[in-house]
C-alpha cells in the first residue's frame, strides 16, 4: 500500500479524534473491554499496594480460610531454611510483587489472565515458626491442602525447592501427578547433612511419598557439578534433558517430548529461576553457567498450552545478589506465563 495523503487522511478520520481505549479490531477490543476502565484507561503500574501479577488480593483468615469462587490462588512461600549454598529467596515473593508492567495480555497464548481467570494473591503461607524447617514443610502442606481441598489451583512463589515437595504432598494426595520441572538441577538428591528436607532432594521425596510420578516426569536444562547425585531420576524413570542438549534439539523438540511425557494427565509446572543463565538470572542460590536464555524459557513455557495443570510454582529468587531486579523481572514473567497456560487446563475449570 503507496504511503500519500488521501491515505493520511483516511488515518486521521479514524483515529485523529481517539479520546482513549479505543481499539476497533474485534479479537483486541475483546481483550481491552476486560482491561480499560469507562474512562479508557486503568491503573498506573506503579501505583496502588503490589501484589503478584496486580491480581486482587484476597485477605484470609488462617484459621478459616474461605477461597470463595477463586479457581487459581497465587501465594507466597517465604521460606528458604533449605537451602546448601546461599540463602536469601525468602525475599523472593516480596521481590516478584514490585515487579510492574508484567501482562496483562500475553500476545503469543492471546489470553489476558488475571482478567479471564478468577484469580486473587492470596498473601504468604502462616509460619509458626522461622527457624524450624520440618515444621515448615507441615505448615506449607496444611495451607495448600486446603487450598486444593476448596477446589482451587495452587501457584506459588518461594522460597527455596524445597518447598515444592510439601506442595506435592497436598496436590497428588488421592493420585501421583506428572511434572515439567525446569531447573539447573535435578534435585532428587538424598540426606544431606542429616535431613532429607532440603531443596536439592524435593522430588526424590515426592516420589517416594507416592505423589509424584516419575515416568510421567521431565526435567529441563539440568547441568553442573553434581550430576552424581541424580541418579534417583534415572533409576525412577524420570526423563532428563540436559541443557548442552536443547540447542541442538531445538526447543520445539523440547516441547514435544514434555506433551509426550505428561499426557493428558494432572501435572505440576515447577519453575526453578536458576535454569535461567546467570547471564539473565544472576539472583540465586546456586547459579550455573551455561543456562536457558529468557527467549528459550518463553518459547518453552508457550508450547505447552493445553497441559493439564494442577499447580505450579516459581522458585529460588534471591533478589539480594541481584542489583538490577533482572531476576525479579524474569521470575514475574515465567509466574505470568504459567498463570497463561492456566487459561487453557483442563483442571482450572475454564476462564470466567
Amino acid at each position: 500500500m503507496d504511503w500519500n495523503k488521501q491515505r493520511l487522511d483516511e488515518l486521521r478520520a479514524r483515529y485523529g479524534a481517539d479520546k482513549g481505549g479505543e481499539i476497533r479490531d474485534p479479537a483486541f477490543r475483546k481483550v481491552a473491554e476486560k482491561i480499560f476502565d469507562s474512562r479508557g484507561t486503568r491503573l498506573a503500574p506503579y501505583a496502588g499496594v503490589p501484589t503478584f501479577l496486580a491480581a486482587p488480593y484476597l485477605s484470609l483468615d488462617p484459621q478459616a480460610p474461605d477461597f470463595g469462587d477463586l479457581q487459581v490462588a497465587m501465594l507466597g512461600v517465604p521460606m528458604d531454611l533449605g537451602v546448601t549454598n546461599r540463602n536469601g529467596s525468602r525475599f523472593g515473593p516480596r521481590a516478584l510483587r514490585t515487579i510492574e508492567r508484567i501482562g496483562p495480555y500475553n500476545h503469543v497464548l492471546k489470553c489476558a489472565p488475571t482478567h479471564e481467570l478468577r484469580v486473587a494473591d492470596i498473601g504468604d503461607v502462616p509460619f509458626r515458626s522461622r527457624y524450624l524447617l520440618e515444621q515448615s514443610h507441615e505448615d506449607i502442606e496444611h495451607h495448600v491442602a486446603r487450598i486444593v481441598g476448596a477446589g482451587v489451583i495452587p501457584l506459588s512463589v518461594g522460597g527455596d525447592h524445597s518447598i515444592s515437595h510439601p506442595i506435592l504432598k497436598a496436590v497428588g494426595r488421592d493420585r501421583p501427578v506428572g511434572m515439567i520441572h525446569i531447573d539447573a538441577h535435578c534435585d532428587t538428591g538424598g540426606p544431606f547433612d542429616g535431613t532429607k528436607f532440603h531443596h536439592g532432594g524435593p522430588f526424590r521425596n515426592a516420589v517416594l511419598d507416592g505423589v509424584l510420578d516419575p515416568t510421567r516426569t521431565i526435567q529441563i536444562g539440568i547441568r553442573g557439578p553434581a550430576e552424581y547425585l541424580w541418579e534417583f531420576s534415572y533409576e525412577s524413570g524420570m526423563s532428563v534433558i540436559h541443557a548442552e542438549e536443547i540447542a541442538a534439539m531445538g526447543v520445539p523438540a523440547v516441547i514435544r517430548r514434555a506433551l509426550e511425557v505428561v499426557g493428558d494427565g494432572p501435572t505440576y509446572l515447577s519453575f526453578d529461576i536458576d535454569s535461567l543463565d546467570p547471564a539473565f538470572a544472576p539472583g540465586t542460590g546456586t547459579p550455573e553457567v551455561g543456562g536457558l536464555t529468557t527467549r528459550e524459557v518463553l518459547e518453552l513455557l508457550r508450547g505447552l498450552k493445553g497441559v493439564n495443570l494442577v499447580g505450579g510454582d516459581v522458585v529460588e529468587v534471591a533478589p539480594q545478589y541481584d542489583a538490577t531486579s533482572n531476576t525479579a523481572q524474569a521470575g514475574a514473567q515465567v509466574l505470568f506465563e504459567i498463570l497463561s497456560l492456566m487459561v487453557f487446563s483442563p483442571s482450572v475449570g475454564g476462564a470466567a
